[in-house]
């Protein structure tokens, strides 16, 4: 299954813990030391067992606290977290799961500033079946932002849905190359287009991340520390990116149900989520839509 070959990788962001104490975790679970770099980000680091970097970062956007006595209080910047995982593969996310766990019983929590990104390799994608990732999100995003009870803060600011005048030239203009394609993206932001933080970056989809780090972001979630929520995310990105690597062609025209629950259903099931291995990931998307999933 081709969906399973795709790389990844996690940005988690968090608080309720520092930077330091979260890289110390990391490597106390991996059996390896903490290193602190610094830098812009003050950042720290833990090589896991195949001596992979995993770090822990500063993210101004995050505000920080932490629990006192059980009662959540402000905290010093220290506490704003940012856990960036490597390249990691499919057999990656059990450990994943449990360095979740980890983190999470030492006090690590997500308030409403947090999110999680999520990085899939982009090296197998053409303009053809790029153009297809943009129109499948694009028709199923009000059903996922709605599944996923995105914050409206991190929807206006974070995670914009697609720009329609990107989606419009896009499918008018069906550029051949990354290249084209790239150049109807930046035109919601044409200065600085190579620069981290161009503005484009902050949708829901971020080709941004295409064409200056060679994977394809999906910035839909909403902080959390909980590790089988965390893995549906994970499985439901490369689902996603599995079907646009190989469906011919996607529409971008809007999903229009008076069952919600029932049609979303039936779209993971096309996108390869089905079965007992893919439960808990139809149940995660599915908790919040209303209607009838039979």
């Amino acid at each position: 299954m081709i969906m399973k070959t795709l790389h990844f990788g996690i940005e988690m962001e968090m608080t309720g813990i520092t930077r330091s104490r979260a890289a110390s975790l990391m490597a106390r679970f991996f059996g390896t030391e903490c290193r602190h770099e610094g830098g812009a980000y003050d950042t720290y680091t833990a090589r896991d067992e195949q001596g992979r970097k995993w770090k822990a970062m500063n993210d101004s956007s995050l505000v920080p606290q932490k629990k006192v006595n059980g009662n959540i209080t402000d905290a010093s910047s220290f506490y704003r977290t940012e856990v960036v995982s490597p390249i990691l593969s499919y057999e990656d996310i059990p450990k994943l799961q449990e360095l979740v766990r980890t983190l999470r019983k030492a006090g690590a929590f997500a308030n409403k500033s947090c999110g999680i990104h999520i990085h899939v390799g982009a090296e197998q994608f053409t303009a053809k079946t790029l153009r297809n990732l943009v129109n499948i999100m694009a028709s199923k995003e009000d059903m996922i932002y709605r599944a996923l009870q995105i914050n409206p803060s991190r929807e206006s600011r974070y995670c914009r849905k697609t720009n329609t005048a990107f989606l419009k030239d896009l499918n008018r203009k069906k550029p051949v190359t990354l290249d084209g394609i790239a150049e109807l993206w930046y035109q919601e932001a044409p200065y600085g287009r190579n620069h981290h933080y161009n503005s484009t970056r902050y949708h829901g989809l971020n080709l941004h991340a295409t064409f200056t780090k060679g994977t394809v972001e999906f910035r839909l979630f909403n902080g959390t520390l909980h590790a089988g929520e965390i893995k549906a995310y994970i499985q439901f990105c490369l689902a996603v990116a599995h079907q646009a690597l190989t469906q011919k062609k996607a529409s971008a025209r809007k999903t229009e149900t008076d069952n919600e629950k029932y049609a979303f259903r039936c779209w993971m099931l096309r996108l390869g989520l089905i079965g007992d291995e893919f439960k808990t990931c139809r149940l995660h998307f599915l908790k919040h839509l209303t209607g009838n999933s039979a």
